[in-house]
């Protein structure tokens, strides 16, 4: 099962949603790196859930055990042992699901893969659950990355039918970017916070759920970075960002747009800008041929609607062999995006960390 990635920087992670617990082992880090546990714990919170109506009401304080591989509060060398005990699970609300899928969530495809031996309990390891350990990975990344003046920063971009403003191709300030993890709604026009607000509540009300947007980006990193082909800087975030559940969507830069745009459009003119190559525009996202360019990287990410919603819906009884209509019970989020922020921010300064080293 692919439940490792990264050539530097390796991440494995484990667990289920309503089992004993989740974690992750993080090898390859260097010895002597500051494991910082307020900014972990603060990062940690940013993506835990029942803070507000918005998200879904379990109660996971994201309470970590360093189990080995620091000592006095920096990194050994030796691979980072990280548990995150799982609390407040309904597992008797998930009964219904062994045999009655859920449409557009991975039941189905879990039990298949799985020959029904999977732990089907609040999706069990398909569970954005498991996200926990990515951000807790993607915290010591920051730790790592602020160190080389590199700063990672992501907005809703979207929520249903409400847009933010779009962040500037050319670069935000990284104060800008730091801000916006202070913001319950991370936008860059804060009047568009209470209308996404009212677009999650309308779809709880209708028993529905409503998807989103995060658009992402990272300032500071040199040129140089990432190879052709197959390990370019697009090919190996796309991997690890697709691995995050309920993406599925992913652009840099101008993105399917560029397709409209002649090339004289298209082409990001360059310059030199206090000894530095620069370009005038950003469309291909600071990324060309699969490498930094020195330019901010930047790209947008869709998330779908959470498929968990109380809406009669049809589906299939596995075990009766029949059709049949399912009525899902228990909490869940009516959208995933502000919870998914921090997630795609963590993966994304994971993947960097792990490129530039």
């Amino acid at each position: 099962m692919g439940a490792t990635f990264g050539r530097n920087l390796r991440l494995t992670i484990f667990g289920e949603s309503h089992g004993k617990g989740i974690g992750m082992i993080l090898d390859g880090l260097p010895p002597g790196t500051p494991i910082d546990e307020a900014f972990i714990k603060t990062e940690m919170a940013r993506r835990a859930p029942g803070k507000n109506k918005m998200s879904t009401q379990r109660q996971e304080t994201d309470v970590f055990i360093l189990e080995s591989g620091v000592f006095e509060g920096k990194a050994a060398g030796t691979p980072l042992c990280v548990l995150i005990p799982n609390s407040d699970q309904h597992s008797k609300d998930y009964s219904i699901l062994k045999d009655k899928m859920r449409p557009g969530h991975a039941d189905y495809a879990g039990k298949m893969k799985y020959r029904g031996f999977n732990d089907y309990r609040g999706g069990g390891h398909f569970s954005g659950r498991l996200t926990a350990p990515l951000v807790f990975a993607g915290a010591v990344a920051k730790t790592l990355l602020r160190q080389k003046g590199i700063a990672v920063g992501a907005h809703i971009a979207r929520i249903g039918r409400v847009t933010d403003v779009m962040f500037d191709p050319l670069g935000e300030p990284e104060a800008r970017l730091n801000a916006l993890r202070e913001q319950t709604l991370p936008v860059l026009d804060e009047s568009r916070a209470p209308l996404m607000e009212a677009e999650i509540m309308a779809a709880r009300e209708q028993q529905d759920s409503v998807g989103g947007v995060v658009e992402v980006m990272a300032t500071g990193l040199p040129p140089g970075i990432g190879d052709p082909f197959f390990d370019s800087l697009e090919s190996r975030l796309a991997h690890a960002l697709f691995s995050v559940p309920a993406v599925k969507g992913l652009e840099f830069g101008t993105g399917f747009g560029i397709a409209a745009m002649k090339g004289s459009e298209a082409n990001d003119p360059m310059r030199f800008e206090a000894g530095c190559v620069v370009t005038t525009s950003n469309h291909n996202g600071g990324i060309t041929g699969g490498i930094t360019n020195g330019m901010p990287i930047l790209f947008r990410v869709a998330i779908k609607p959470t498929p968990s919603i109380s809406r009669p819906q049809q589906t299939v009884d596995l075990a009766a062999g029949s059709d049949t209509v399912l009525e899902i019970k228990g909490r869940h989020d009516p959208c995933i995006v502000p919870r998914a922020v921090p997630v795609i921010e963590a993966v994304t300064a994971w993947i960097l960390q792990d490129m530039m080293m």
